[in-house]
């Protein structure tokens, strides 16, 4: 009875060897299974590209006031008063205030330059604000209502579109259909045909570039200035990787 026992008991420890075996022998074949690398799949990589054409519906403008004096202070001083009849009419015209933004002032020495010789002339201040115009055709008012209330100089023009997000989703749809009829084509050429996408890389557009605009006030005597927005090119641009078969 005694040896029976004994033979159950190492039969018990072989079995439960065993079972140990087995429960760590499987976990080190799917190791293995998943460390064996498979064979890259032939790919074709495209760009593709994409442009909406739209027309503009809002714009900004910078406008100026310049003051000269033989004093810094007296300089500072006329330029204040002038920007500050400038942003009233500006205001007057229907302007908002959120939509007006100081974004440039500076105050220097202005001097002559004769036989060699550096002369004090005065000191020029200048004060810039980038007016935002949500009301297109208005433009040309307001821009005409700042010179005439003291603006000296009017200039950076730009255009854009309110739904811009809409727009950029938009040239960005067309610009993976592009891409992908390309990778089409080139697997139709190459006899082969397209298993799948494998990725799809938006690639930086080129920003667009303002239109300038550059006005005196004497703009002012004349009639009221046109402003002509065209079409603005909103573009897109992705980089496509599809395997093939």
């Amino acid at each position: 009875m005694k040896g029976r026992r004994n033979d159950m008991k190492l039969m018990t420890r072989v079995r439960a060897f065993a079972g140990a075996v087995v429960l760590t022998a499987v976990p080190a074949a799917a190791l293995a299974q998943r460390a064996a690398p498979g064979p890259e799949p032939a790919v074709i990589v495209t760009i593709g590209e994409g442009v909406i054409k739209v027309a503009p519906d809002r714009a900004w403008v910078w406008i100026a006031a310049e003051s000269r004096a033989r004093s810094p202070r007296d300089a500072q001083r006329a330029n204040a008063e002038a920007m500050t009849a400038v942003l009233g009419r500006i205001k007057a015209a229907g302007i908002p205030a959120d939509a007006i933004r100081t974004s440039g002032y500076d105050l220097q020495p202005e001097f002559d330059f004769a036989n060699g010789k550096q002369t004090l002339r005065g000191y020029v201040a200048r004060n810039g604000v980038e007016v935002r115009l949500d009301d297109l055709p208005r433009t040309g008012e307001v821009i005409d209502a700042a010179v005439g209330s003291g603006a000296t100089s009017v200039s950076g023009i730009r255009f854009d579109v309110k739904d811009r997000v809409a727009a950029e989703r938009e040239a960005l749809k067309q610009a993976v259909a592009d891409a992908r009829g390309r990778a089409d084509a080139a697997a139709a050429g190459a006899s082969v045909s397209i298993d799948r996408v494998l990725r799809i890389e938006e690639r930086g557009a080129p920003p667009q570039e303002p239109r300038p605009m550059m006005m005196r006030a004497a703009a002012a005597e004349s009639a009221q200035t046109p402003v002509t927005p065209g079409e603005l090119e909103i573009r897109a641009a992705v980089t496509l990787t599809t395997a093939i078969r």
